[in-house]
């Protein structure tokens, strides 16, 4: 997944964060002379490809603020040349994941009818022999946004679809077995997908299959780990400060220092192995960071090291 790592920061909106990763310029570069032959001049390919950039981005801006709007953090969005990576981290519940991702594909939609419309205005208008460039121009926009559409809500984790369809088993199935199903699922569609990069001969599908199978490989681990904490005894006597649930009972915490993992509850957030204290715990279902002391009472005493 791209990072701030070689990315360039382009603006700040809403207290979210744009980075365009530094390949997208070399990619761009190599679109815009491939379809150079398209229009009369190079500009048109260019404006093109920035169109192509706005939608994307509109697009990562939808995860961002529905995420915001659930009580999720969202602050840093990042384009790249597979398109773009809203670093979205919605409240732990079926719901609120739903909403954030759903509301990506939904700002596609809302073009849709948008262009649409004035698509169909230019036809009317005779823009394909008055206007031939912006015509053209203008049906290529409503066919990236259509086929951006499409591929992100097909049902392959973890594309928007992959990720829609996890947020539905959720509520029947919860939370590891729900993405258990989605990224096997997914496996599947990396399937699909090389098979269309072999028919194609086109490298760019490929880059995306190995891309997702990536990505699936590692919500199939993480499904797993999931499953192991779900199972795992809890510590009943306290609880996040933040969603209420009880902890795992485990060695499930990775020292800082010694990277040794340990039981945080029964060593009261001190490392047994070096004796590294940690100012906060963070939680495993909800991410969030707080003192161990605001989890409640009725911890055992820290052993003798």
């Amino acid at each position: 997944m791209p990072t701030r790592q070689g990315s360039i920061r382009l603006f700040r909106v809403a207290g979210i964060d744009v980075f365009l990763h530094w390949s997208w310029f070399l990619v761009a570069a190599y679109e815009i002379q491939v379809r150079k032959g398209g229009y009369s001049s190079l500009l048109w390919n260019v404006l093109e490809y920035l169109a192509l950039f706005v939608i994307v981005t509109m697009h990562e801006f939808g995860h961002a603020l529905a995420c915001r709007q659930v009580g999720g953090q969202a602050n840093q969005i990042v384009l790249w040349p597979l398109g773009g990576v809203a670093y979205v981290d919605p409240p732990p519940r079926p719901g609120a994941m739903l909403w954030s991702i759903a509301a990506g594909p939904l700002v596609n939609v809302a073009l849709f009818f948008v262009l649409t419309p004035l698509w169909v205005l230019s036809r009317s208008m005779a823009w394909p022999e008055a206007l031939p460039d912006l015509y053209q121009l203008l049906t290529a926009i409503w066919n990236i946004n259509l086929v951006l559409l499409i591929f992100n809500i097909l049902p392959i984790y973890p594309l928007d679809g992959g990720q829609i369809l996890q947020s539905l088993l959720w509520f029947v199935l919860g939370r590891a077995r729900s993405l258990t199903v989605a990224t096997f699922c997914g496996f599947f569609g990396v399937a699909a997908v090389a098979l269309l990069a072999l028919h194609w001969q086109s490298i760019w599908v490929g880059v995306m299959a190995a891309f997702i199978f990536m990505n699936c490989l590692r919500g199939w681990k993480m499904a797993q780990a999931m499953r192991q904490l779900e199972n795992a005894p809890h510590h009943r006597e306290c609880a996040c400060p933040f969603c209420k649930a009880a902890p795992p009972a485990g060695e499930f915490w990775l020292c800082g220092r010694c990277r040794k993992p340990f039981d945080t509850f029964v060593s009261q957030a001190t490392c047994p192995h070096c004796g590294m204290q940690f100012a906060v715990t963070k939680c495993l279902n909800c991410g969030k960071p707080s003192p161990v002391v605001n989890w409640g009472v009725g911890l055992p005493a820290p052993p003798v090291v």
